[in-house]
């Protein structure tokens, strides 16, 4: 991809970065963010998936490069498929394109009434084991989990259990993209495992996969060194390409 470098139009370019369910930019704290570069967390605190994308579109004006770790992604897609000529560059982790599968809409109704009966607590231990390599956190890092969770609160919980439910199958939109795109997934992420990210990867015209061994859904907690170098490259190819219109 060709076109006038971002730099020598409008600045460095900015990223929106957004996390996941129970998720908050204390995600992102062991993360280097590359230097010169705005960043911009954006919460997810609405019940549609549509307009969580609209509030990243929202955030800054002109191209960015959009960062974005499970429902935080998926919201991405949908932002790109509204507005690709925005989306400057695409960092994904620890996420899925697909439509929700049955099973799984049974299990957000569920957690959306036990945070209903004033049980958020229960909702937050019965997330936390999917958030670790293989489902095992260590002491610390469950203790971290539940502080972000409890700080993202019961309110946003319910409303993005709701945004789930409005989710749809992405991958055509990704057929389209052409930003630069990388994809990372840790080998032992039990609730989004490495296939999923193959299928992305697979899915965006000359998407990059980095596959981290050792590594959960947590991704910028448990190898932020690779997602700051994933930054770093995804930040670079963008700069030098200019944002265009997704292929029709």
């Amino acid at each position: 991809m060709t076109g006038v470098p971002y730099e020598d139009r409008a600045g460095p370019l900015p990223l929106v970065v957004v996390p996941g369910m129970l998720c908050d930019a204390s995600l992102w704290r062991d993360v280097d963010f590359p230097e010169g570069h705005d960043v911009h967390h954006t919460p997810l605190r609405r019940a549609d998936i549509g307009a969580l994308a609209e509030d990243v579109l929202a955030t800054v004006p002109g191209p960015f490069v959009l960062v974005g770790l499970s429902l935080g992604a998926i919201v991405g897609f949908e932002a790109l498929r509204r507005a690709p000529e925005r989306i400057a560059g695409l960092c994904v982790m620890a996420t899925n394109a697909g439509a929700p599968r049955p099973e799984q809409y049974a299990a957000w109704r569920a957690m959306d009434e036990l945070i209903a009966a004033g049980r958020f607590t229960d909702v937050v231990e019965e997330t936390l084991p999917d958030m670790f390599p293989d489902r095992c956190p260590t002491p610390e890092a469950a203790r971290r989990y539940r502080g972000m969770a409890h700080a993202v609160g019961a309110t946003a919980a319910r409303a993005q259990l709701a945004a789930q439910a409005t989710r749809t199958d992405a991958t055509g939109v990704l057929r389209t993209a052409r930003c630069p795109t990388v994809v990372l997934a840790g080998a032992r992420d039990t609730l989004c495992p490495p296939a999923f990210h193959q299928a992305i990867a697979e899915s965006v015209p000359g998407a990059g996969l980095t596959l981290l061994p050792d590594a959960g859904h947590l991704l910028p907690w448990q190898r932020p060194e690779a997602v700051t170098a994933a930054l770093r490259e995804v930040v670079t190819a963008a700069t030098h390409t200019t944002p265009a219109a997704a292929a029709p």
